[in-house]
Order: structure tokens, then sequence, then C-alpha cells
């Protein structure tokens, strides 16, 4: 049985790629990337000729079941995101779920998550927190900021803001 492995990328800054992120990224047998002209960049960068293959919020219903497949069968495989950690506001949780169901071996390699270092560098308490990820973009959203803003710890909030150029 293969294992998969949770792998972490870069927030911003190339150099914050880990030796053993590159080490498994070169040595498993495919890729499952978010997006896979994003994470082309990011694999050129570090010679990683790894075949990389899509995983992303709209294919991940279709493509659980064939990469288990993979892993039942022997094959050692990664996950990947755009940026950060997999399954934390980026597709990894279905995947990771599906292979515990089965009996695959996960394994998560510490690394970039964006709102840990944002947290630490708040000077908000660090103690208790909440993780919100991104809030729903219209029906609920009011609801949820007001139940944010009435708890007692530091709440993370993502928000996507788009860029017009």
């Amino acid at each position: 049985m293969g294992k998969l492995y949770i792998v972490p990328t870069p927030v911003g800054n190339m150099a914050d790629m880990t030796p053993r992120a590159v080490e498994v990224l070169s040595k498993v047998s495919a890729i499952y990337a978010e997006d896979t002209r994003t994470s082309g960049v990011l694999l050129k960068h570090f010679g990683i000729t790894t075949p990389c293959l899509s995983h992303h919020k709209f294919n991940e219903h279709a493509t659980a079941a064939p990469i288990v497949r993979r892993l039942l069968a022997g094959e050692d495989l990664a996950l990947i995101s755009d940026a950060g950690t997999p399954g934390i506001s980026d597709p990894g949780f279905m995947l990771t779920r599906e292979c515990r169901r089965e009996g695959v071996e996960v394994e998560t390699l510490p690394g970039a998550t964006a709102f840990v270092p944002a947290l630490v560098n708040s000077g908000l308490p660090t103690d208790r927190f909440t993780f919100e990820g991104f809030l729903p973009p219209k029906k609920g959203r009011r609801t949820r900021l007001e139940a944010i803003a009435s708890a007692s710890c530091t709440s993370i909030v993502y928000e996507m803001s788009l860029i017009h150029i």
C-alpha cells in the first residue's frame, strides 16, 4: 500500500520551501495539485520532474476515488495546493478522509500555513483562537461575523480580495 503525502508549499516566497518537501515531491509517483499551472512554476523552480495532475475543489469528488485506488495499488502520491498547506481552506480534506476510510497512510509535512505567521505577528492573544477560513460571500456572512465578534478568543478569517488591473 502506498502513502499520501500532504506537502505544504510556500506562501509568497520560494525560499520557504523545505528540503524535505522537495525530496518528497521528487520521489513520489505523481503530484496532485490545486492548479497545475501555478504548481508547474514551483516544480520547475526546484527541478522537480514528477508528473503533476489536477485535484481541486471543482473535481475532487471525481478524483478522490481514483487517487485512493492508486494508493491502494502501492503508489506513493503527494497533494499540494497553490500556497500553504492542503486542506486548510484548500482542497485536501475529502481526499484525506477517503484515505483514512480505506486504511491508507497519510503523512502531512510541516510547513507554510498563512494564518500561523499572521496570528503570531498580530500581537493578539494566541493561547486560544478560532480559525474560520473563508466566510460565505453573501448569505450567512453577517450572521457569521456577528458570531465571531461575540467570541472570547482571537479569531482568524480569510478574505479573498480581487485585484483588477
